[in-house]
């Protein structure tokens, strides 16, 4: 949605805006910047889940602002986190980002904590994963604790690095669990830090990132209570919709086809991923209230993006299916009302203007980045009336709210979707001449999309491949992040690659 000068809306926005500047004229608030890896944005209690435990998360969102329909915007890579961490830093959508190596490489785009400290006085401090390379960390960074610059490793086994005045220590052991570790990096930090200068702390959390290793208490509490499989819950998706469907590694963590016994239990160890994050997040907010920040600290916890497990027959995030895009997102803090949540469209990268606005802080270049102040406080509905979901160039999707259609331009194949009637994509309604209006209506809006980005993607494929997907288990890659129990749980009944190990 485009506000102009003239309109009523713009105008009240600006009053808004009057009064959040007002509130942090004096003092700007510090930041606090919680960062999940891999979280379905259903696996939050408060926000509708019966089967997991989350008591921090729920706090959290029960004093805080909700956005319940946020997305990652797709990606350049099979490896999302990559797209997501840069979309996230600079305000950019990543088709407006360099288009050679935009996973290191941001052009002259400012990033978020640069432009903080620039701009606001802000102390930037990093923790957790990175996975964009010494380049980006340089743009955006120049002190960290417990920096992990890799993409994933064994939550119990890996190495960090310490940033100091811009320069990388030698690797050393974490020592715990990586939730456990940035947990108590963050709590060391709220400890010490100022009252008098602001910080931005972005505590990069691994989990709930496969290895779905969790300490064994935590895994031991969904085996005993088992959650439900997904509603969309397939033996194996039906067509080929990206290469890394049938050979990548996210979708090797367990044979074809895969069995409701085998995604019960990887959705158990998963979910005891998300308690124990939970539980190092009530840690870090625990201590932001006993070190007195809490009253001036706008708190946002959101993930990446989400993950398949077991929906849709996939495991990974390498589709744009609902469950795999779709991520939390909850601010809480001065000026930020309480238990409240919107509907609205969001991406991830919409939190760059939304800080920028809550810390007085106006953005040196231009951004893809909407600022969601104006939801937040009750004065606009919605800042896009549809959401694009471009992934390589061999998935695309545009979401209406009611109407969600999915182009598979490599292998020329397209699904329409009722999200009112069918939240789960179950239902393909794209051959059915009942819905033939709405079909071309969808087009047209993901055109739209299209245009407005420069998609260089071609939506028709002249030589597509085969829909047929082939499932090959003799082709799964065992990673050497995999533990021994999960290796010899999930890998030990073929022979497979043995990568690194």
């Amino acid at each position: 949605m485009i506000l102009r000068s003239c309109d009523p809306l713009f105008i009240a926005f600006c009053l808004v805006g009057v009064s959040l500047t007002n509130l942090v004229a004096t003092k700007r608030p510090n930041i606090l910047f919680l960062f999940a890896d891999d979280q379905r944005a259903d696996t939050i209690a408060a926000h509708g889940n019966p089967h997991i435990q989350t008591p921090h998360l729920d706090r959290l969102a029960e004093e805080g602002f909700s956005f319940r329909k946020n997305y990652c915007a797709g990606s350049f890579s099979g490896a999302v986190c990559v797209a997501s961490r840069a979309m996230l830093m600079t305000g950019q959508h990543w088709m407006s980002l360099p288009r050679e190596k935009p996973q290191v490489n941001w052009g002259p785009n400012q990033t978020l904590p640069a432009l903080l400290k620039k701009s606001g006085g802000y102390l930037p401090f990093m923790i957790g994963k990175w996975h964009n390379g010494k380049k980006t960390l340089d743009q955006s960074f120049a002190n960290g604790r417990s920096i992990y610059m890799g993409g994933m490793a064994d939550h119990t086994d890996f190495q960090v690095q310490d940033l100091k005045d811009g320069k990388l220590s030698a690797k050393r052991a974490a020592g715990e669990f990586s939730s456990t570790v940035f947990a108590n990096d963050a709590i060391s930090f709220i400890q010490k830090a100022e009252k008098d200068n602001p910080f931005f702390l972005y505590v990069s959390f691994m989990a709930p990132h496969d290895p779905r290793n969790p300490p064994k208490k935590y895994r031991e509490i969904y085996y005993k209570n088992r959650p439900p499989l997904p509603k969309n819950f397939l033996h194996q998706h039906p067509f080929q919709n990206t290469p890394q469907a049938t050979s990548g590694r996210d979708e090797g963590l367990a044979p074809w086809p895969r069995t409701k016994e085998m995604i019960s239990d990887q959705l158990c160890e998963y979910y005891g991923l998300v308690t124990h994050l939970d539980e190092q997040v009530g840690r870090i907010l625990s201590a932001l209230k006993e070190s007195g920040h809490a009253d001036n600290t706008i708190i946002v916890y959101t993930a990446d993006h989400g993950l398949a497990m077991g929906s849709h027959g996939l495991l990974g995030k390498q589709n744009v299916y609902e469950q795999s895009m779709q991520c939390p997102l909850v601010l809480s803090g001065p000026g930020i009302p309480k238990g409240k949540s919107s509907e609205a469209f969001t991406y991830v990268h919409d939190i760059y203007a939304t800080l920028c606005n809550l810390s007085n802080v106006e953005p040196e270049n231009k951004i893809g980045s909407e600022d969601l102040t104006g939801i937040i406080q009750g004065i606009a509905k919605e800042v896009r009336e549809t959401l694009f979901l471009p992934f390589q160039d061999n998935q695309r999707s545009i979401n209406d709210g009611k109407w969600k259609l999915h182009i598979y331009p490599q292998i020329n194949h397209q699904l329409l979707f009722d999200l009112e009637e069918d939240p789960h994509e179950m239902k393909d309604l794209s051959n059915n001449p009942k819905y033939a209006k709405e079909l071309e209506k969808m087009k047209i809006l993901m055109e739209e999309w299209s245009k407005s980005l420069r998609d260089p993607s071609s939506y028709h494929s002249e030589n597509p491949f085969p829909k047929k997907p082939l499932y090959r288990n003799d082709q799964r890659i065992l990673d050497r992040w995999q533990p021994k129990w999960i290796r010899e749980k999930y890998f030990h009944r073929r022979k497979l690659p043995n990568h690194g190990l």
